[in-house]
């Protein structure tokens, strides 16, 4: 059974076509980050940049280094769009998309973590066997056909993204439509549409549209008579929330993904009409099979588990934060908060309040106001910068925050050294006070 379902091949024209289609979109994503202007609001301007801990090593490079790093970047996901060296250059884009992934988390994106998945996913596929330069270097490389797990590899990561995303909705102010509410107030000045986004039919559409279409997507996508519905749909959700959300290549990336659930000869008949179709459906099983049993069975383990960490611990994590990370809670609330870093020399007693225009950003304010691990990186910045001035200081946080626009509650114990602390991440980190949320 499980030979029929991993091993039997099928014809690759699908995945050929998604690997031309994922070059092009990591090209994009690549040089778009340096025409917005992205890499210099987050990698350049920052006078300290927030790592994801435990990553403090990775940091942007000097002067006008990152524009290089992403024009490279964007090489490389030509480079797997043409197919030429595809192996060398998919992993090269893997290595240095999760570089800049982790080397800052101002700009978190659910969709950033996803590419990275994919990216590492796409090494190890045979996705340069026809359409490419290697195989039209090196003819021995072509082949019509792929074993049937690097479908379902795709299909499986799907169901597992989409899946976390729609139970995660699952909560009141995301059912009573107070959410949606805030996310379209801040887009009421959009030309034609921005009177609309106000309207509460609207909401309640996009509330529990959001929450059927994510969790039912990839099953629709799956059954042949519904198959086209869904297809339709999903270009409509995506092509909405690219223009409202501006979320780079995600809606676009996403209508890839459905080369995966359609006939391999609509592929083949659509795009690749030179190809020879292959029909044979032979099952090979490779020697690599153990290992890949082991490989893909213990990171889908992991993919299933890890975004379930909140459960483990304490407090709410609409509060906390705690275990929101790497769990598919996209676009899910709103958060803001006023924060005041106060330090205090050990030896005289003096205190002071840090002033936190002379360090950050904007953006890196409104963190560092609302997210425990900002406030505690920042915190152990100050303890190491005025150390190095020859001071020991202590750093406390007076902060108080508001979710979904509810009234503001204190969130630190002021009187707690944070600066002292060590970061537990699969801990609650008792200096964060309990919630107050209905």
């Amino acid at each position: 059974m499980i030979n029929t379902w991993l091993f039997k091949h099928i014809d690759n024209s699908g995945l050929i076509v998604f690997r031309i289609f994922f070059g092009l979109l990591c090209f994009l994503e690549s040089v778009g980050a340096i025409f917005t202007g992205w890499i210099k609001a987050t990698l350049i301007d920052p006078k300290f940049t927030f790592s994801f801990i435990g990553f403090e090593w990775l940091q942007p490079l000097p002067g006008n280094g990152m524009y290089f790093y992403y024009a490279i970047m964007g090489l490389f996901g030509l480079l797997v769009m043409i197919g030429y060296k595809y192996r060398f250059s998919m992993f090269a884009f893997a290595v240095l998309w999760s570089g800049t992934y982790l080397m800052q988390k101002s700009s978190y994106n659910n969709h950033y973590y996803l590419l990275m998945l994919l990216s590492t996913i796409m090494i190890f596929l045979p996705a340069n066997r026809y359409a490419s330069l290697d195989a039209k270097q090196n003819p021995d490389l072509k082949r019509y056909s792929m074993p049937l797990w690097c479908k379902q590899i795709f299909v499986l990561q799907l169901l597992i993204v989409y899946t976390y995303a729609s139970v995660a909705k699952l909560y009141p102010d995301w059912l009573d439509t107070s959410v949606i509410a805030l996310m379209m107030k801040s887009k009421s000045h959009f030309v034609l549409v921005g009177d609309i986004l106000q309207e509460k039919w609207l909401h309640y559409a996009l509330a529990y549209g959001g929450i059927l279409f994510d969790g039912l997507i990839i099953p629709l996508l799956l059954f042949k008579p519904t198959r086209k519905y869904a297809l339709i749909v999903s270009i409509f959700f995506h092509l909405f929330n690219s223009f409202i959300f501006h979320i780079g290549i995600f809606p676009y990336l996403s209508l890839a993904f459905s080369l995966f659930f359609f006939e391999p000869k609509t592929i083949q008949r659509l795009f690749l009409k030179k190809k020879p179709f292959y029909d044979a459906e032979d099952i090979k099983v490779p020697k690599y099979k153990p290992l890949l049993l082991g490989v893909f069975g213990l990171y889908f383990i992991v993919q299933i588990l890890l975004p379930l960490r909140h459960h483990i611990i304490e407090d709410n994590v609409l509060w906390t934060e705690e275990g929101h990370r790497l769990s598919w809670r996209m676009m899910l609330r709103t958060r803001y908060g006023k924060a005041t870093f106060k330090i205090k020399d050990k030896e005289t007693g003096v205190s002071k309040v840090i002033d936190l225009n002379n360090y950050l950003t904007k953006k890196q304010k409104h963190q560092v106001s609302s997210k425990p691990d900002f406030m505690w990186q920042f915190s152990k910045y100050l303890k190491n910068k005025f150390q190095e001035e020859g001071q020991d200081i202590s750093v406390f946080i007076t902060c108080k925050v508001s979710i979904n626009g509810k009234p503001a509650q204190q969130f630190i114990n002021p009187n707690v050294d944070i600066a002292s602390l060590d970061w537990e991440p699969f801990k609650h980190g008792r200096w964060i006070l309990p919630s107050k949320l209905d």
